[in-house]
């Protein structure tokens, strides 16, 4: 029995880190199954605000390898928060780099969304609804080394 612990453990111990994500969605009944069914196919760790505001405080303090956010909410929307998401990283010292961001909106054909999608940070514009197949395709390019769980 403790043969097959230790073995557990060395295979957890030499699996790599789990990616850490940040999603920001208003509809947080989306975002919920959203954050479900990835974590049940990636090897990642999903942290979820419905709100911005405290969506810009999470990514103040943790460290993200990948933004996932709904363009279009009340107060500040996904261009904005991700705007000054930059801004605080630009003046920390030392620096810290965005990482990629993959927008989801309702309002795929808004100006400032195209507009956002020449910023080279900038992943991809996934309309709502969308296809849970499409957002794995942008996760993957965006962060090629995710580890899919070992029985999906």
């Amino acid at each position: 029995m403790k043969a097959l612990q230790l073995s557990r453990k060395r295979r957890v111990m030499g699996a790599s880190e789990a990616k850490r994500f940040l999603m920001v969605d208003d509809d947080a009944g989306l975002m919920r199954i959203t954050r479900e069914a990835l974590t049940s196919l990636l090897r990642c760790e999903i942290d979820t605000s419905p709100s911005p505001e405290y969506g810009f405080e999470l990514a103040l303090r943790r460290s993200y390898d990948l933004l996932i956010f709904d363009f279009s909410m009340p107060m500040i929307d996904g261009a904005m928060l991700f705007y000054l998401i930059g801004k605080v990283y630009d003046h920390e010292r030392p620096a810290r780099s965005v990482p990629p961001l993959i927008l989801v909106t309702g309002k795929g054909d808004d100006k400032r969304a195209q507009e956002l999608l020449q910023d080279p940070r900038v992943a991809g514009l996934i309309p709502k609804p969308f296809a849970l197949n499409r957002l794995l395709e942008k996760i993957r390019a965006c962060v090629p080394d995710i580890e899919p769980m070992p029985d999906a």
